[in-house]
């Protein structure tokens, strides 16, 4: 099993897309690379506490490569807006991939080389040093699994997770 700590944009859009995928068992909303303890979801959105929101994905790479999920990624959000996702502002919507060693330091920073052949502009997303992550609330988790109908997910999500369905088809449970 293998995890990775992502954040591009509002969790809930990579939370849809990853639960959908196969050989992932476990999608985990949550903040990091802040610094204030203990943060929560409005302390977050102020724009304050250093945070972005992320997801911890844990997988099985013999049933999905890391390769998958991190293009999966970079599909889903635009990595070329600094702490930017369309009408979501602030540094805690930052592009960022947070590495636990070396190796997964060096498989990240791939991603982003193979990734850039797809954007005109530079990417702009962190590859920085895992810190502590802070699970977020639980109505953040399985968001758009619970609540499809809203607005949000109707208007964002479900275009991104169309476009996931579009490339990645033979990854997908649904």
């Amino acid at each position: 099993m293998m995890t990775f700590v992502l954040g591009g944009g509002c969790f809930w859009c990579l939370d849809a897309v990853y639960q959908q995928t196969r050989g992932v068992t476990s999608v985990v909303s949550g903040y990091t690379g802040g610094n204030t303890p203990n943060p929560t979801y409005e302390s977050v959105c102020s724009g304050t506490t250093g945070h972005a929101e992320v997801v911890v994905v844990t997988f099985d790479e013999e049933v999905v490569p890391s390769e998958v999920i991190l293009d999966m990624f970079f599909t889903t959000h635009n990595p070329t807006t600094l702490n930017r996702q369309g009408y979501d502002v602030g540094t805690q919507y930052r592009s960022a991939m947070f590495y636990e060693d070396p190796l997964q330091k060096e498989i990240f920073e791939r991603a982003v080389e193979r990734a850039q052949e797809h954007w005109a502009d530079p990417i702009v997303t962190e590859v920085v040093p895992a810190t502590r992550i802070h699970v977020a609330e639980d109505v953040h988790n399985d968001f758009y699994q619970r609540r499809p109908e809203v607005g949000y997910c109707q208007v964002i999500i479900d275009p991104k997770l169309a476009k996931v369905r579009k490339y990645y088809s033979q990854w997908l449970t649904a």
